[in-house]
């Protein structure tokens, strides 16, 4: 792993995000964050992270962003959320980090995204679709536009998120039809351990952890 390079982060102000942001700041990684205005932005810097302030679905925002991390950086995107009725930050957001990502040669772009995404589709469960089935297809669809670019990246697809702390158990698998649960924080630390090692350019990954009992493993299991 190269310590010295940048990591450019959208998403850094929640969930596993802020996680990897801890994480990198320990070890004294320059870490730049874009971010809009919140309690968690002072809290960002005072780990250590360059913030920018402002929107991933705003090109300049990104674009200055990307300017203060610099050629070669390592992007990590965890954003997710609604920009308004039927329009995804998961989709919007992501698009516009590769869009921009064009123009600065980085080393790898990683999407953090979800079980299901991209050939994981069949697999998904009716409950799953009737949930969140449209989240899910914003993010596939914000995939394969980054498998388009030519950039170099890496999708990480998290089963379902859970607070707590890490049990050091989760796993990456390729396998398409695999379901379960993982904590936030054992994301976090696979991303650390991953977004630069160089054998993982253009491939997807599932993360879950198989001790921890999922809500299907729970349904068949009851009487």
């Amino acid at each position: 792993m190269n310590t010295t390079r940048p990591v450019l982060m959208f998403g850094a102000t929640k969930g596993v995000g802020w996680l990897l942001a801890e994480r990198l700041c320990s070890r004294h990684r320059k870490v730049v964050a874009l971010a809009r205005a919140s309690e968690r932005v002072e809290a960002l810097q005072q780990l250590g992270v360059s913030l920018i302030e402002g929107d991933v679905s705003d090109a300049v925002a990104v674009e200055r962003a990307f300017t203060v991390a610099g050629q070669d950086a390592v992007v990590v995107s965890t954003v997710s959320g609604i920009l308004h009725e039927g329009c995804f930050v998961d989709e919007v957001g992501n698009m516009m980090i590769t869009d921009v990502a064009r123009g600065w040669s980085p080393y790898r772009v990683v999407l953090v995204t979800a079980i299901g995404c991209g050939e994981m589709r069949p697999y998904r469960s009716q409950r799953a679709v009737e949930a969140f089935g449209h989240i899910v297809d914003a993010k596939s669809r914000a995939e394969e536009y980054l498998r388009g670019s030519g950039l170099p990246h890496l999708l990480i697809r998290p089963g379902g998120l859970l607070d707590g702390p890490s049990t050091s158990q989760a796993e990456l698998t390729s396998a398409p039809d695999v379901h379960g649960n993982v904590r936030r924080a054992d994301v976090a630390a696979l991303l650390e351990e991953t977004i630069e090692q160089p054998d993982l350019d253009g491939q997807a990954f599932a993360v879950i952890d198989p001790t921890l009992e999922s809500a299907a493993r729970r349904r068949a299991s009851t009487p």
